[in-house]
């Protein structure tokens, strides 16, 4: 019996599959809702009417509650002009697929959540509580943190800038308090010609001790910046492009440069959790009677141990004859310039998902998003998180590899 060849015939055509690429869809449009903040003295909006107006000709509908606008001088009118439909019922903004807020979640929004909702706000990690995260887990919810959005140059904008208005408005505060109609010592902050200039200590190196820095030095103070971190005192002196006062930071001579100090700024923050106390009771008892410390890591806990939570309403108090200034919110305070910043962030990014057809996309595209988002499809994937309050921790990363 003899074995069948195998015919090979001229006709065939041997012809290798097509590759299927990772082809972007089409965009996608979004319904982007914007609540009015009622928490945390939230004076701020995250899309200010221009960056509405873009959003709308590109063909999002947004819509915006009544009133939102108010705390940064933004009127109904200017966002229904923009395109935005304004609504007075809170209940129909929460029901946009998008929210976007300037203040994070808290108990009353959580009735108000959609399932499968996405929501762009910041987190304040020392304000959370667990039950807020678990009903949003509950929820199915994806939600991007202002504080953890990274863009392509791998910095934290929102962060940024909003550190940066912090620090340029930390002297304007503190001259507003310096001056005897305020009760203050009646000291020009700054110096002039034949006056010794007024001595500013800034504790935090980072952006808010940089543009604090800046702006005291701009008004002829003399200033002495304290870190625990040479990397940054070095980088400091770098971005000014000038010689200051440094030192590390060394209890005895902190407390010696505090007692002889108008105006004593505490800026050093850590990662996560409290912030470091670096000046105790004593040093502040011993600093000049009238002049005044603003703690702007007051809303990690604070760095010096006299510190206690004020408001924008009643922002001082005094204790051992310093005055405190303890505001957890500096930026609220110049609400319309933040909210342009924040808008300035969110706006391009929210064209930026559009285009990619989707959050969904975006994240599978766009690895500095991934760093900002907390909850995905209602797993928690912020370590930090998972750990504070014990809750399951999903990798993002794993996550999105596991649904393509």
């Amino acid at each position: 019996m003899s074995s069948t060849k195998p015919i090979i015939s001229t006709s065939f055509t041997y012809e290798t599959l097509e590759e299927t690429l990772d082809v972007k869809p089409q965009g996608a449009n979004l319904q982007i809702g914007i609540p009015k903040e009622f928490a945390f003295q939230e004076n701020r909006i995250a899309l200010i009417p221009d960056a509405v107006n873009v959003l709308v000709n590109n063909g999002h509908h947004v819509i915006v509650e009544h009133d939102a606008g108010e705390g940064s001088n933004y009127s109904d009118k200017d966002y229904s002009e923009a395109g935005a439909k304004i609504i007075y019922n809170k209940a129909e903004i929460y029901k946009a697929p998008m929210l976007i807020k300037s203040a994070p979640v808290v108990e009353e929004d959580l009735a108000l959540l959609q399932m499968n909702q996405t929501i762009i706000s910041p987190i304040h990690h020392s304000a959370l509580k667990a039950n807020i995260i678990e009903k949003m887990m509950e929820k199915r919810i994806t939600a991007l943190s202002y504080e953890n959005l990274k863009d392509d140059s791998g910095t934290y904008p929102i962060v940024r800038s909003m550190s940066e208005i912090a620090g340029s408005a930390l002297m304007l505060i503190a001259g507003q308090y310096l001056s005897s109609f305020n009760k203050g010592k009646g000291v020009l902050l700054g110096g002039i010609s034949g006056i010794p200039p007024t001595k500013v200590v800034i504790i935090g190196a980072g952006i808010v001790g940089e543009f604090a820095t800046r702006n005291a030095l701009a008004l002829g103070a003399s200033v002495k910046v304290f870190d625990n971190n040479v990397y940054r005192l070095k980088q400091l002196q770098n971005n000014l492009g000038q010689r200051v006062w440094t030192s590390v930071l060394e209890p005895r001579i902190l407390a010696k440069q505090l007692k002889t100090c108008e105006v004593a700024v505490g800026a050093l923050s850590s990662e996560y959790g409290r912030a470091p106390i670096v000046v105790s009771e004593e040093m502040v008892a011993s600093m000049r009677a009238g002049s005044i410390i603003i703690d702007v890591a007051i809303d990690r806990g604070g760095c010096f141990e006299t510190s206690e939570l004020t408001t924008h309403e009643k922002p001082i108090f005094v204790k051992h004859d310093v005055i405190h200034y303890c505001v957890p919110n500096i930026p609220s305070g110049f609400a319309r310039t933040a909210s342009q910043a924040i808008s300035n962030v969110l706006m391009p990014l929210i064209l930026q998902i559009s285009d990619e057809g989707g959050m969904e996309e975006m994240v599978w595209h766009n690895f500095n998003l991934r760093e900002g988002i907390y909850l995905f499809k209602g797993a928690l994937t912020d370590f930090y998180i998972s750990q504070k309050f014990d809750l399951k921790f999903t990798d993002l990363n794993l996550l999105i590899a596991s649904r393509r």
